[in-house]
């Protein structure tokens, strides 16, 4: 489907199912450079199960028009006006990555938005090596190698994944090489540059499900527990030997945390349409 905001266009999937207004708003953020294809199996699924699915693409990445937005805040209040746009009050919003910064931000400024937070490979602060950084910005295939090798935990390495003949390596490369030149260091950049998420979790008044991976290389289990503990209503859900790319690397698990999250949706409750 697409939206406008902004005067720009905006590319979201829905799972492959024509969106009802009376249904639930579930909004699926994806992480630094990437595009909404990481919830190819999530959007479909959660779909099927009655929700009207919003797996977006951020400004600037995949078919949304850009540039892409600078900072975590900025991404917050577009995803505030995206969720106005979809014609909802009140959505689940699912992030990983730099997509949970983003929802973690977007409930703390905007906490009439949302009804409840999934949040995937998180934790309150996630600094970027300089290496990394100064490659993105050189638009330097390096930095591919570094977020694909870093992403996915040991058997996702070395070829182990959820379908036979599936390259789970290739596949990461591949999806980060679909971004525009300067994309993936403007996302970084602002993963870099968020100093709030400590002080956004302690205000959160909805309840939060974090989906974390055990052996997460870009974004510690113990970093994503400590957010955890800031949370007033949260419930962990941490997947042995995963790393960061969990919805391609850990589809099902993930399905299954964001199914049980999605229950703060209150169907029927008028909580959840504008």
């Amino acid at each position: 489907m697409k939206l406008t905001l902004d005067r720009r266009a905006v590319f979201a999937g829905t799972g492959g199912y024509a969106h009802d207004a009376a249904q639930p708003l579930a909004v699926l953020l994806h992480g630094a450079g990437m595009d909404h294809t990481i919830w190819a199996l999530q959007s479909r699924a959660l779909a099927r199960r009655g929700l009207r699915v919003v797996a977006v693409d951020l400004p600037g990445h995949g078919a949304s028009e850009g540039p892409p937005l600078g900072s975590i805040e900025e991404l917050a209040d577009w995803t505030a006006a995206l969720i106005r746009a979809a014609g909802a009050g009140r959505a689940l919003i699912a992030g990983h990555s730099m997509g949970s910064l983003i929802a973690l931000e977007t409930a703390a400024r905007h906490p009439e938005r949302v009804a409840g937070l999934a949040l995937i490979g998180t934790a309150a602060a996630m600094p970027v090596h300089a290496d990394l950084l100064a490659a993105a910005a050189a638009n330097d295939d390096a930095a591919i190698a570094m977020v694909s090798l870093w992403g996915l935990g040991a058997t996702a390495t070395l070829g182990g994944g959820p379908a036979p003949g599936l390259w789970m390596l290739g596949g990461a490369r591949r999806l980060l090489e679909r971004a525009g030149p300067g994309v993936l260091h403007a996302d970084l950049a602002a993963c870099a540059a968020y100093a709030n998420g400590a002080e956004a979790a302690a205000a959160l008044r909805c309840p939060a499900t974090l989906i974390l991976g055990g052996r997460d290389q870009m974004t510690p289990l113990k970093a994503g527990q400590a957010l955890a503990g800031l949370i007033a209503d949260a419930h962990i859900v941490a997947l042995e030997g995963a790393g960061h790319l969990l919805t391609i690397e850990r589809p099902d698990d993930v399905l299954a945390a964001l199914t049980r999250a999605a229950s703060c949706l209150n169907v029927g409750s008028g909580q959840t349409s504008g």
